[in-house]
Protein backbone atom coordinates (compact mmCIF):
# COMPACT_ATOMS: atom_id res chain seq x y z
CA UNK A 1 0.00 0.00 0.00
CA UNK A 2 1.34 3.40 -0.99
CA UNK A 3 1.27 5.92 1.82
CA UNK A 4 1.44 9.56 0.70
CA UNK A 5 2.85 12.02 3.23
CA UNK A 6 1.32 15.49 3.26
CA UNK A 7 4.68 17.07 4.08
CA UNK A 8 7.89 18.02 2.35
CA UNK A 9 9.81 18.45 5.63
CA UNK A 10 12.85 16.23 5.01
CA UNK A 11 13.38 15.49 8.70
CA UNK A 12 9.80 14.29 9.14
CA UNK A 13 9.89 12.28 5.90
CA UNK A 14 13.09 10.48 6.97
CA UNK A 15 11.70 9.74 10.43
CA UNK A 16 8.38 8.41 9.14
CA UNK A 17 10.03 6.33 6.39
CA UNK A 18 12.36 4.76 8.99
CA UNK A 19 9.43 3.87 11.26
CA UNK A 20 7.09 2.64 8.50
CA UNK A 21 9.41 0.36 6.55
CA UNK A 22 6.59 -2.08 5.79
CA UNK A 23 4.83 0.57 3.68
CA UNK A 24 5.87 2.45 0.56
CA UNK A 25 6.11 5.97 1.98
CA UNK A 26 6.18 8.82 -0.56
CA UNK A 27 6.14 12.56 0.15
CA UNK A 28 3.46 14.26 -1.92
CA UNK A 29 6.10 16.59 -3.40
CA UNK A 30 7.36 13.64 -5.46
CA UNK A 31 3.97 13.38 -7.14
CA UNK A 32 3.09 17.01 -7.71
CA UNK A 33 4.33 20.52 -7.22
CA UNK A 34 4.31 21.66 -3.64
CA UNK A 35 1.51 24.04 -2.76
CA UNK A 36 0.70 26.19 0.23
CA UNK A 37 -1.67 24.70 2.79
CA UNK A 38 -3.10 27.22 5.23
CA UNK A 39 -3.07 25.66 8.69
CA UNK A 40 -5.52 27.95 10.45
CA UNK A 41 -6.96 25.64 13.09
CA UNK A 42 -6.12 25.97 16.77
CA UNK A 43 -5.19 22.36 17.53
CA UNK A 44 -2.54 19.95 16.23
CA UNK A 45 -5.29 17.46 15.33
CA UNK A 46 -7.26 19.89 13.16
CA UNK A 47 -4.14 21.19 11.41
CA UNK A 48 -3.06 17.62 10.61
CA UNK A 49 -6.51 16.95 9.14
CA UNK A 50 -6.36 20.16 7.06
CA UNK A 51 -3.06 19.02 5.51
CA UNK A 52 -4.16 15.44 4.85
CA UNK A 53 -7.47 16.55 3.31
CA UNK A 54 -5.78 19.13 1.08
CA UNK A 55 -3.28 16.65 -0.35
CA UNK A 56 -5.92 13.93 -0.75
CA UNK A 57 -8.10 16.33 -2.74
CA UNK A 58 -5.18 17.59 -4.86
CA UNK A 59 -4.04 14.07 -5.79
CA UNK A 60 -7.48 13.25 -7.20
CA UNK A 61 -6.86 9.52 -6.74
CA UNK A 62 -9.46 7.80 -4.59
CA UNK A 63 -7.21 4.79 -3.94
CA UNK A 64 -4.44 6.62 -2.09
CA UNK A 65 -3.99 6.86 1.65
CA UNK A 66 -2.71 10.25 2.80
CA UNK A 67 -1.07 10.81 6.15
CA UNK A 68 -0.21 14.16 7.72
CA UNK A 69 1.55 15.03 10.93
CA UNK A 70 1.26 18.24 12.90
CA UNK A 71 3.59 18.51 15.82
CA UNK A 72 5.28 20.99 18.06
CA UNK A 73 6.71 21.82 21.41
CA UNK A 74 4.92 23.48 24.33
CA UNK A 75 6.97 25.16 27.05
CA UNK A 76 5.41 25.57 30.50
CA UNK A 77 7.11 28.87 31.37
CA UNK A 78 5.81 30.35 28.07
CA UNK A 79 2.22 29.25 28.79
CA UNK A 80 2.41 26.49 26.18
CA UNK A 81 4.11 28.48 23.42
CA UNK A 82 5.16 27.98 20.70
CA UNK A 83 2.65 25.08 20.46
CA UNK A 84 0.92 24.91 17.09
CA UNK A 85 3.19 27.73 15.87
CA UNK A 86 6.39 25.72 16.46
CA UNK A 87 7.28 25.40 12.76
CA UNK A 88 6.98 29.16 12.19
CA UNK A 89 7.85 30.53 15.62
CA UNK A 90 10.52 32.88 14.26
CA UNK A 91 8.25 33.97 11.40
CA UNK A 92 6.87 32.49 8.19
CA UNK A 93 9.67 30.87 6.19
CA UNK A 94 11.96 30.60 9.21
CA UNK A 95 14.18 27.52 9.49
CA UNK A 96 14.94 25.15 12.35
CA UNK A 97 17.87 27.19 13.65
CA UNK A 98 15.96 30.47 13.74
CA UNK A 99 13.06 28.84 15.58
CA UNK A 100 15.40 27.11 18.03
CA UNK A 101 17.29 30.27 18.95
CA UNK A 102 14.13 32.35 19.24
CA UNK A 103 12.79 29.83 21.78
CA UNK A 104 16.09 29.91 23.69
CA UNK A 105 15.91 33.72 23.85
CA UNK A 106 12.24 33.65 24.95
CA UNK A 107 13.10 31.37 27.88
CA UNK A 108 16.16 33.46 28.79
CA UNK A 109 13.93 36.56 28.82
CA UNK A 110 12.04 34.96 31.71
CA UNK A 111 15.29 34.98 33.71
CA UNK A 112 15.60 31.19 33.85
CA UNK A 113 17.76 28.51 32.20
CA UNK A 114 15.24 25.68 31.85
CA UNK A 115 11.56 24.81 31.90
CA UNK A 116 9.36 21.71 31.80
CA UNK A 117 8.07 21.17 28.27
CA UNK A 118 6.45 18.56 26.10
CA UNK A 119 6.18 17.63 22.46
CA UNK A 120 2.84 16.73 20.85
CA UNK A 121 2.37 14.85 17.59
CA UNK A 122 -1.02 14.50 15.93
CA UNK A 123 -1.29 12.22 12.91
CA UNK A 124 -4.24 12.31 10.52
CA UNK A 125 -5.00 9.60 7.97
CA UNK A 126 -7.43 10.34 5.16
CA UNK A 127 -8.88 7.79 2.74
CA UNK A 128 -11.86 7.85 0.39
CA UNK A 129 -13.98 6.24 3.09
CA UNK A 130 -12.87 7.69 6.41
CA UNK A 131 -10.62 9.97 8.46
CA UNK A 132 -8.61 8.93 11.51
CA UNK A 133 -6.47 10.81 14.05
CA UNK A 134 -4.04 9.66 16.75
CA UNK A 135 -1.74 11.46 19.18
CA UNK A 136 1.60 10.91 20.89
CA UNK A 137 3.41 12.93 23.58
CA UNK A 138 6.93 13.19 24.99
CA UNK A 139 7.68 15.02 28.24
CA UNK A 140 10.94 16.52 29.44
CA UNK A 141 12.83 19.77 29.97
CA UNK A 142 14.09 22.47 27.63
CA UNK A 143 17.39 24.24 28.31
CA UNK A 144 18.78 27.52 26.98
CA UNK A 145 21.65 25.71 25.26
CA UNK A 146 21.68 23.75 21.99
CA UNK A 147 23.60 20.47 22.19
CA UNK A 148 24.08 17.80 19.54
CA UNK A 149 23.77 17.63 15.78
CA UNK A 150 21.13 14.91 15.55
CA UNK A 151 17.40 15.30 15.05
CA UNK A 152 15.84 18.51 13.83
CA UNK A 153 13.73 21.39 15.06
CA UNK A 154 14.00 21.95 18.81
CA UNK A 155 15.70 18.59 19.49
CA UNK A 156 19.10 20.07 20.52
CA UNK A 157 17.54 21.90 23.51
CA UNK A 158 15.13 19.19 24.75
CA UNK A 159 16.07 16.50 27.28
CA UNK A 160 13.44 13.75 27.66
CA UNK A 161 12.36 12.60 31.12
CA UNK A 162 14.78 10.02 32.52
CA UNK A 163 17.71 11.05 30.29
CA UNK A 164 20.74 13.31 30.60
CA UNK A 165 21.26 14.04 26.89
CA UNK A 166 19.28 16.16 24.45
CA UNK A 167 17.43 14.65 21.53
CA UNK A 168 20.20 16.15 19.42
CA UNK A 169 22.71 13.92 21.24
CA UNK A 170 20.75 10.69 21.70
CA UNK A 171 21.04 7.78 19.24
CA UNK A 172 18.30 7.42 16.67
CA UNK A 173 17.32 4.02 18.07
CA UNK A 174 16.73 5.54 21.50
CA UNK A 175 14.71 8.39 20.02
CA UNK A 176 12.52 5.97 18.09
CA UNK A 177 11.31 4.52 21.38
CA UNK A 178 10.81 7.88 23.06
CA UNK A 179 9.55 10.31 20.51
CA UNK A 180 6.07 11.77 20.37
CA UNK A 181 5.97 10.99 16.65
CA UNK A 182 7.04 7.37 17.25
CA UNK A 183 4.22 6.96 19.78
CA UNK A 184 1.67 8.47 17.41
CA UNK A 185 3.03 6.40 14.50
CA UNK A 186 2.72 3.16 16.45
CA UNK A 187 -1.01 3.89 16.77
CA UNK A 188 -1.26 5.06 13.16
CA UNK A 189 0.35 1.82 11.96
CA UNK A 190 -2.45 -0.19 13.57
CA UNK A 191 -4.91 1.76 11.41
CA UNK A 192 -2.72 1.44 8.30
CA UNK A 193 -2.38 -2.34 8.70
CA UNK A 194 -6.17 -2.62 9.06
CA UNK A 195 -6.65 -0.50 5.92
CA UNK A 196 -4.21 -2.70 4.02
CA UNK A 197 -6.01 -5.87 5.11
CA UNK A 198 -9.32 -4.32 4.15
CA UNK A 199 -7.97 -3.37 0.71
CA UNK A 200 -6.73 -6.93 0.13
CA UNK A 201 -10.04 -8.47 1.13
CA UNK A 202 -11.85 -6.23 -1.34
Amino acid sequence: MKLILATSNKGKVREIQAMCKDFEVVPYSQLMEEFEIVEDADTFKENALIKARAVFAALDDKDVVVMADDSGISVDVLDGAPGIYSARYAGVGSGDKENLYKLIEAIKAKGINSSPAHYTAAIAIVTKDAEYTVHGWMYGTVFVEARGEGGFGYDPMFIPEGYMQTLGELDDEVKKKLSHRAKALSLAKVILHALRLDAKSN
